[in-house]
């Protein structure tokens, strides 16, 4: 499969999909939309999604004004939907649009802060999935570095 397809660029290493797509897939927005950019997405498995920090975000008027953090909840909520555009693309474009609800989350550590000027990667693995409920792995990484990591499960279901 080479260039261009219904979830965006392939390349050897997985699809990339880009923001445009991203606002077509699940229905975050700014503020709340926390994933710039899909990498390495391979459908029903795995993908990256990266997440530019900058300090404009209206959470690190709040969130230690005087030492920006990027809150740890919303590390996680990163990672969520880095899953969920992934669940929305291995289940195609019937799923678009559809809503994926946390169910639990398990095991969250956070070991880094994330601050301004970070480019953070959001490492996603399914580990399984029964019906509309998936379970993942994620992690967050600043240059190499984990930030923070948790499993979660999340459902799909129709907005």
């Amino acid at each position: 499969m080479d260039g261009m397809d219904d979830f965006g660029t392939h390349q050897d290493n997985g699809f990339v999909i880009e923001a445009d797509r991203i606002l077509d897939m699940i229905p975050h927005r700014y503020p709340f939309l926390m994933v710039d950019k899909l990498i390495n997405v391979h459908l029903g498995e795995s993908a990256v999604g990266v997440k530019n920090v900058t300090n404009n975000e209206p959470h690190f008027q709040g969130h230690f004004p005087n030492k920006a953090v990027m809150p740890g909840v919303l590390v996680i909520e990163a990672m969520a939907q880095t899953a969920a555009v992934l669940v929305v693309a291995t289940l195609g474009e019937a799923a678009e649009g559809k809503l994926v609800y946390f169910m639990s989350v398990d095991s969250a550590r956070f070991r880094k802060p994330v601050v301004p000027g970070d480019r953070l990667l959001l490492e996603v693995t399914k580990q399984r999935n029964r019906g509309s409920v998936w379970k993942f792995a994620g992690r967050a990484l600043v240059d190499d570095t984990v930030v923070a990591d948790a499993t979660y499960s999340a459902m799909i279901m129709d907005n």
